[in-house]
This record gives structure tokens, sequence and C-alpha cells, in this order.
């Protein structure tokens, strides 16, 4: 089971209970490793296996929770 590391901009989060809403939804997604959300920085780190669950997927989860995001490269 191969993984990447996925960085995508999030846009949207005020305070670090946003970061941590982040994380728990992206957490729930198959596939998905670990992530690491900084509101400080505005980005979110994910180990993925892309067998399970795409970007998109981790896009959509993201924007359900309320927020932006984008992969930034």
């Amino acid at each position: 089971m191969a993984t990447t590391i996925v960085t995508f901009r999030v846009t949207g989060m005020h305070c670090g209970s946003c970061s941590l809403l982040v994380d728990d939804v992206l957490e729930d997604l198959p596939g998905v490793h670990s992530t690491t959300t900084s509101v400080k920085t505005g980005r979110s780190v994910v180990e993925l296996d892309l067998t399970r669950s795409s970007t998109a997927d981790v896009i959509a989860a993201i924007a359900e929770a309320g927020y932006r995001a984008e992969p930034t490269g």
C-alpha cells in the first residue's frame, strides 16, 4: 500500500478548532493515514493512499466541513 503526501491550501479557518475539525473530517476518509492542518499556515498536509481516496475526495470532505481547499502543487 503506497501512500503519497499531498498538501492543500485551506481557506476559511479562523482558529485552532477549525484546523482540528479539518483533521477530524479527513481522518474519517478511507486511505488517509495521517493529516496535519495548521490555521497559521492555512495548509493541510495529508498522507494519502490514492487507491482508496482521491484528492477530490479530500477537497469534498473539507468543503463539507465548511472550508475551501485546493492542492498546492
